[in-house]
């Protein structure tokens, strides 16, 4: 009697993707699978580009910290992530009374990331500039490490970091306990903010998409507004702000057409008093191909109240302050799904045979991984250096490090064979994941046409 291990057909062929092993005593043994040391200390490559950007006396001081949290993403913050997955967010729309509440309800797991996030800094380190120039170089290391283990939390925390940039250059002193609450190490404090720009009518096509209205709240004061209209595609629907493009009227009344008639605006999501939502109604959470731990909405804004962050006609160019530090994030989290899928394929090539040897003494497999290495160095150099620049490099990191983050996942589940399509292995979703670091801001463009805008 023969047993095969995962087999399947193809044209009436039985195909073996992986066969156990067999002990001495003749009894058969499971597959070792991949395991995950310090991502820090295990990262050779990191280090080293470190060293280049980073003057030594500060990555002395840092580095201790680094090789820490090393440990925490693979514990801690790993299973916090793969608990995330498997206990997606809902929305309940009424409670038992029939009140419309549009609550969206997350997992404990979710709730305790929010909390890791808070107490590493991952936010603050950018903004408290302890190590100067070097501080987005630590804050972003951090979220490298992070990423890939976080259960898509980095999503959010992309998003916070842009609004909190915004607020910061903004000086309104009106925001300022919110651009403190944005970069808390405080987990009771600290706030997650979302980014609203798209609409149905478009995605990476503001100016001819965006139909929500801006219009001035009567007897307030100036800056002061509501927003009526609807959002379609809204990450982060469980934070606390969000920062939203809308359309201003003229003195007529009549919605000023193009990008002149658009400027950026700050919203709460909730009532400060009453806990209620701000005259918002959330219709829907998506279901997306990956990214199934965050939560996304499709939402109505019925007289929303909002203060203006910008002149009315420079609200793209108000966000695309915001943009430019969710792409560098976006780098970070595509570079992070390289390194994680390469490490685990390097550590199982150590521990599989096959035709008599292990994988890494074969010459097509050190090849593949040869292939890997040099695509994810390039783009973690990419991600300092421009975490380093901060503000001259995101748009082309973002763009090649998202499309080398798909090719270098879905060669690393090609190599683990049929286990790397194996849900229970969590080899699949992270090239699920991956997906979405390319559609990011590009909504709406296919890669060319993107790649096209920016030369």
């Amino acid at each position: 009697v023969v047993s095969r291990w995962n087999t399947g057909c193809a044209g009436g062929v039985q195909m073996v993707y992986g066969m156990r092993r067999w002990r001495p005593d003749g009894v058969r043994d499971a597959q070792e699978p991949p395991s995950l040391g310090n991502q820090y200390t295990d990262d050779t490559a990191l280090r080293d580009i470190l060293r280049t950007v980073v003057p030594s006396e500060d990555l002395e001081r840092f580095e201790p910290d680094l090789e820490r949290f090393g440990w925490r993403v693979v514990t801690e913050v790993k299973d916090l992530g793969q608990r995330a997955e498997r206990e997606p967010p809902r929305l309940e729309s009424y409670d038992a009374w029939g009140s419309r509440i549009d609550k969206v309800v997350t997992s404990t797991a979710w709730k305790a990331l929010h909390d890791i996030a808070a107490e590493e800094g991952l936010i603050a380190t950018g903004y408290e500039r302890n190590f100067g120039a070097a501080s987005r170089v630590y804050q972003f290391t951090k979220l490298y490490l992070f990423a890939s283990s976080s259960g898509l939390y980095s999503c959010p925390l992309a998003m916070t970091d842009g609004a909190a940039r915004v607020l910061e250059l903004s000086r309104d002193p009106h925001l300022l306990k919110s651009f403190a609450r944005l970069t808390s190490r405080d987990p009771h404090e600290f706030w997650t903010s979302g980014q609203w720009m798209t609409e149905k009518a478009g995605g990476s096509d503001v100016a001819g998409g965006t139909e929500t209205l801006a219009k001035p709240k009567e007897g307030a004061a100036d800056g002061e507004y509501e927003l009526h209209g609807q959002k379609w595609f809204t990450s982060a629907a469980d934070g606390e702000m969000s920062l939203a493009l809308a359309r201003c009227l003229d003195q007529q009344g009549s919605p000023i057409p193009g990008t002149r008639g658009l400027a950026l605006f700050y919203v709460e999501m909730r009532d400060s008093d009453t806990g209620t939502l701000n005259l918002i109604k959330l219709h829907r959470l998506k279901n997306k191909l990956g990214t199934k731990q965050l939560p996304t909405a499709e939402l109505s804004l019925e007289g929303t109240p909002a203060r203006r962050l910008s002149l009315v006609g420079k609200g793209v160019a108000a966000i695309a302050k915001m943009i430019n530090i969710t792409r560098l994030h976006n780098t970070a989290a595509a570079a992070s799904a390289m390194r994680r899928v390469l490490a685990l394929a390097r550590d199982y090539a150590g521990r599989r045979r096959a035709f008599g040897k292990l994988l890494i003494d074969q010459p097509l497999a050190r090849g593949t991984l040869a292939w890997m290495e040099v695509r994810t160095r390039g783009c973690l150099h990419i991600l300092l250096d421009a975490a380093r620049l901060l503000g001259e490099a995101e748009t082309v990191a973002k763009l090649f490090s998202a499309k080398e983050a798909v090719r270098v996942c879905s060669e690393g589940i090609e190599f683990f064979g049929g286990q790397g399509y194996i849900e229970d292995t969590g080899l699949p979703g992270i090239l699920r994941d991956a997906q979405v670091s390319l559609d990011f801001d590009f909504a709406g463009l296919g890669y060319e046409e993107g790649y096209g805008r920016l030369h």
